[in-house]
């Protein structure tokens, strides 16, 4: 991959979830319920989106580079997608170009059939088991991880199609939560750790699933039950079934999930996001709080938890940073001259609030710290006689191999230094991240359990609760140079 384009896509401070899902079983307008699910998961990835639908007979799919309301938004389209059951995928890649061959779902004509896959996490074994399938003869048709279950349910010598995939699922680790459709079931499935979400929901007689509860909503359906963490759905004419056969894990959701990547007006684990981040920023308020004017959000993400802040450390909550909404990531080229103007083409300081006045910026965190930097420039610029940033995280000092977006270790900012270093770098006058059991005591727990921690925390961490064999792999010179991206 060229070094401009992923420059180009880390020109900001946030991480990138990967993907989300969607499916439903039973519905005359399955298709377009799933372009609606979609609509409401765009946030999870912004690259290309895909929807594959069976009809009885044969299965339809249609899948293309660009937003669900650029590419599902014809009747043409949508009367093409025929049948009562279909999935759905929104992707955001981790690397390489983004191109039609990787866009989900997958779909496959197996002996007992066809067979769609869509699947949202990163499988940390991908390597190593695309080697043996390609020595075993197995031809690859994108450069996706979620391929390698798709070859492992060919090469399965069992004979039900619920049977091939846990087959092929035991023999994958990392964290997944998907989706699949046969001709006759839909199914979900999700890894033995529950890291990545998967949501169950209803709509009259028929059944959803999708990576979160806003995607409920939009086509106003009920919430059910979250899909457990190693547990696989099986829904068709019989209703649904329940299989849990993988051993019994300790779960560990993706805290991050609550920090950033779901929507606010999401409920995953029995939570409601938003509420969440009001209090982790009350609990970043406890643990520093300094005298100042205004808490101004770094907008969009940092807005629930400086709200939070204010309302806990009484200092008034002012938009002082006005985000400028009709600019997405595709608008960003990677040139010299765009990259230095991009903070400007997303967000404004409100000069007539921040003059003369001293600002406390809460954002949700940090990654390189260069949108950071841009962030408290533009606020000093603005007249600011004090900038204090609060992150409603703790220092992000690892990489994530599960899923998420996430630069190298040497490329993040807490990675290569330390409190006091950050603060200068950034040219704030203090810097505080909450700490981690501040965190916890925010999702709900008294404090972080040292022996097990109750959810996945390896980007604040280091401590990876599922093995990384792929990077442990010593005959892998590079995972990049087989895989372009991970889904």
């Amino acid at each position: 991959m060229k070094s401009d384009q992923r420059f180009a896509r880390h020109d900001d401070d946030h991480f990138h979830d990967e993907c989300g899902v969607f499916g439903i079983y039973d519905h005359p307008d399955s298709a377009t319920h799933t372009a609606l699910g979609l609509h409401a998961l765009q946030h999870r990835g912004q690259e290309s989106a895909g929807i594959v639908s069976y009809d009885g007979e044969q299965f339809h799919s249609h899948r293309a580079l660009g937003l669900v309301g650029d590419n599902f938004n014809t009747p043409a389209i949508m009367e093409y997608l025929k049948g009562s059951v279909s999935i759905g995928h929104v992707r955001y890649s981790t690397s390489g170009d983004t191109i039609l061959r990787n866009v989900q779902p997958l779909f496959a004509e197996f002996k007992f059939g066809g067979l769609a896959v869509a699947h949202n996490g990163n499988l940390t074994n991908a390597y190593d088991l695309r080697r043996s399938l390609v020595e075993r003869g197995c031809l690859f048709q994108s450069t996706s991880d979620t391929e390698t279950i798709v070859q492992l349910i060919a090469i399965s010598e069992y004979g039900r199609v619920v049977d091939r995939l846990t087959d092929a699922l035991s023999q994958v680790e990392g964290a997944y939560a998907l989706v699949a459709i046969t001709q006759k079931k839909l199914i979900g499935a999700r890894d033995p750790w529950g890291v990545r979400p998967l949501i169950l929901g209803k709509l009259g007689d028929s059944y959803v699933l999708s990576s979160e509860t806003c995607a409920l909503d939009i086509i106003g359906a009920d919430y059910v039950r979250d899909i457990e963490g190693g547990e696989i759905v099986i829904i068709d004419e019989n209703g649904l079934r329940s299989i849990k056969p993988f051993t019994n894990r300790s779960q560990r959701f993706c805290i991050f999930e609550y920090i950033y990547f779901a929507r606010p007006d999401s409920y995953l684990e029995g939570r409601n996001v938003y509420q969440v981040r009001k209090s982790i920023g009350m609990e970043l308020g406890r643990e520093s709080c300094v005298e100042a004017d205004f808490v101004v959000p770094v907008p969009d993400s940092g807005v629930p938890s400086a709200i939070g802040y204010a309302q806990e450390t009484g200092v008034p909550f002012e938009l002082g940073i006005i985000r400028n909404h009709y600019v997405g990531r595709t608008f960003i080229e990677p040139t010299d001259h765009i990259r230095h103007l991009g903070v400007k083409l997303k967000h404004n300081a409100n000069i007539n609030y921040l003059k003369g006045k001293r600002v406390i910026l809460v954002d949700d965190s940090i990654v390189r710290g260069t949108t950071s930097m841009k962030i408290v420039d533009m606020v000093r610029n603005a007249g600011a006689t004090e900038v204090h940033m609060r992150i409603a995280s703790p220092p992000t000092t690892h990489s994530c191999f599960y899923g998420i977006d996430t630069p190298a270790k040497e490329e993040l900012l807490a990675g290569r230094y330390n409190l006091q270093e950050m603060a200068k770098e950034i040219n704030v006058d203090t810097l505080a991240f909450i700490s981690i059991d501040g965190l916890y005591r925010a999702v709900g727990f008294n404090n972080r359990d040292i022996d097990s921690p109750q959810f996945c925390d390896a980007c604040f961490s280091g401590e990876y609760p599922i093995a990384l064999a792929d990077r442990n792999d010593s005959n892998q010179p590079n995972l990049l140079s087989l895989f372009d991206e991970q889904v």
